[in-house]
């Protein structure tokens, strides 16, 4: 099932600004914090060492710029997020799609490399490999795509034939090519499964629930056929 969505329901779903997800996303881990903080104390002192060569003329604007490196520790993720949004939100088209699980598989994928120097001093390139959860789903339309990301513990009660659900993201205004896909949910398990938090989840999953959905990640029997894609009427 693919159903077009409205531009101001696509931009409830997409946020333009940080979700509460994403700022954690991109807030790291405790080393990411660090680099932030340091960025943040070597501006400050940049700033304070430029009002003493400069004097009080300059006073105004070498504050501003005090407070934002000072407060960078804090923007940064908010400015991260924010980029990566538009990057969705440049499509003009989407659909709420709900299909499910045909195949499930692991692989092993290459996401650094590096060189160091083994113990008679010849270099070495280190290959940083992370494991990948491949999930497969289509529908009865015959779509099919394939959703790759990191493997988790959380991942273990995902089983072929589960109900899923996600936005797709096209340039096509009958959304017969996709060219983007973002989290993918399973309602039966109340599990996302994404790498990065595109979504705001509270209005996806209310839209699920307006397109029939129920808490078992079942779709509730409509009396009526369901049509194509560009003839569907639009969810907003």
């Amino acid at each position: 099932m693919l159903v077009p969505l409205t531009r101001q329901k696509f931009e409830q779903v997409i946020p333009r600004i940080a979700s509460a997800e994403q700022y954690k996303y991109y807030w790291g881990k405790s080393a990411d914090f660090l680099r932030r903080l340091l960025f943040s104390v070597v501006g400050v002192l940049v700033v304070l060492v430029l009002e003493f060569i400069l004097g009080r003329s300059f006073g105004a604007v070498l504050f501003c710029v005090g407070l934002v490196c000072g407060l960078y520790w804090f923007w940064e993720p908010v400015y991260r997020a924010g980029l990566r949004n538009q990057k969705y939100r440049r499509y003009p088209y989407a659909g709420f799609f709900r299909g499910r699980i045909l195949d499930i598989f692991l692989t092993e994928e290459l996401i650094s490399t590096e060189e160091n120097v083994n113990e008679v001093g010849e270099f070495v390139l280190i290959e940083n490999r992370e494991r990948r959860l491949n999930l497969e789903v289509g529908d009865e339309s015959g779509f099919m795509t394939t959703v790759q990301v990191p493997l988790r513990k959380e991942h273990k009660v995902i089983a072929k034939n589960q109900t899923v659900e996600m936005v797709l993201l096209s340039n096509s205004p009958d959304l017969s090519d996709i060219d983007e896909v973002t989290d993918l949910y399973i309602p039966s398990r109340k599990l996302w499964v994404s790498d990065y938090p595109c979504l705001q989840r509270d209005m996806f999953v209310d839209v699920s629930r307006r397109l029939g959905g129920d808490d078992s990640g079942e779709v509730r029997p409509k009396k009526k056929k369901p049509r194509s894609p560009s003839k569907r009427r639009y969810i907003d």
